[in-house]
């Protein structure tokens, strides 16, 4: 990536993920970023969120390194008068500030909009809550997935719900603080002015909720859990087991794409099938056309099934763990090492991985 935002300086006052994911994308596109920790605390909580695999006597930890790439760390309290002065005079010759402290707290501090915008009137303040500018609530991933339906839907036909395996909706607030950001950057080139740029969690994961919103908005139909399953397309999202027992997924969705299905499976007549004959009908008996595929799948090994349907156009995948995840030269290309001041090597992969062509 091209340091495109050299000579920009960004002051993170945010910890755990939303925000340090901010501060991340900027220091990978080449601004300079201090992210500044609360030493009474002994720093960004998620430094002591580790592991039983990792040394608990490092400062650090796999999901602190996940979105502190790049940065410089001032360990500092902000309730302290000297300390908090060294902050003032970063933010005074800061282009940004990235914060998720809340309201209250940020006052008392001196580290809100309001109190920094007089200091430097082209300061962009990017804030993250969880539930609005003007509710104090803290908030965790979880309890955002909860609330915007996220953990309802996700998990299987009559079970528990399930929730996703990473911090989602952090990471869907990160994206559109970005956004807002590098959109005031562009105002401000233009005007001169700064301004404050906010965006709630809550806000960020209802934004995300795409077809399943208006499935419910325009059908009236309250999403339900279906594990991979797509409640629009089938099969889309069903999982098969090869003769090895290695997991396959499909992503079949249109009625082309079936049919050729069915050609490598060996199962011509299927696509003939009045229940199966469109996409409306196969959503509508998605268990008979499970039952009807499932035997023809145990009839390969994984590997050679996917080379069969992808030569015909099948879109299929295998189902990989992060071993095998990695083990893609795609992935491997996204991995940024970083050495830390204890000598520890730490890696991650790049957020940043849109590519720019300027000729």
């Amino acid at each position: 990536m091209q340091p495109i935002l050299q000579g920009l300086k960004v002051v993170e006052l945010a910890s755990v993920l939303a925000g340090p994911a901010v501060g991340m994308f900027f220091a990978e596109l080449g601004a300079q970023v201090i992210k500044v920790e609360n030493k009474t605390a002994g720093g960004d909580v998620t430094r002591s969120w580790k592991l039983p695999a990792e040394d608990p006597a490092t400062p650090y930890s796999a999901y602190y390194a996940s979105v502190n790439w790049g940065k410089t760390v001032w360990m500092l309290d902000l309730n302290d008068s000297t300390d908090r002065a060294q902050v003032l005079e970063a933010i005074r010759a800061a282009d940004i500030v990235i914060s998720n402290f809340r309201p209250d707290s940020a006052r008392k501090m001196g580290m809100d909009y309001d109190s920094l915008q007089p200091i430097n009137p082209r300061l962009l303040f990017g804030h993250i809550t969880g539930f609005g500018d003007d509710d104090p609530l803290p908030a965790f991933d979880v309890i955002l997935q909860a609330e915007a339906g996220f953990l309802f839907m996700n998990g299987e036909p009559g079970g528990e719900p399930v929730k996703m395996p990473v911090a989602l909706i952090d990471l869907l607030a990160a994206h559109q603080l970005k956004e807002g950001l590098l959109l005031a950057l562009l105002q401000r080139e233009r005007t001169g002015q700064g301004a404050y740029v906010s965006v709630s969690l809550l806000e960020a994961a209802v934004a995300s909720l795409a077809n399943q919103a208006t499935n419910w908005l325009m059908a009236g139909q309250i999403p339900q859990r279906m594990g991979t399953m797509h409640p629009n397309i089938a099969p889309y999202g069903d999982v098969f087991y090869g003769a090895d027992q290695k997991p396959v997924v499909l992503a079949v969705g249109n009625d082309r794409q079936f049919q050729a299905l069915c050609k490598a499976l060996g199962l011509e007549t299927l696509s003939a099938d009045e229940r199966f004959s469109s996409n409306a009908n196969r959503v509508r008996n998605r268990i008979a056309l499970r039952e009807a595929l499932a035997p023809a799948f145990a009839r390969f090994e994984r590997g050679d099934l996917l080379q069969r349907l992808h030569a015909i156009g099948v879109p299929a995948a295998g189902i990989r763990n992060m071993q095998e995840v990695f083990e893609l030269p795609l992935a491997q290309a996204m991995i940024l090492d970083e050495a830390w001041p204890d000598g520890m090597l730490s890696q991650r992969v790049k957020t940043a991985v849109f590519k720019i062509k300027i000729k």
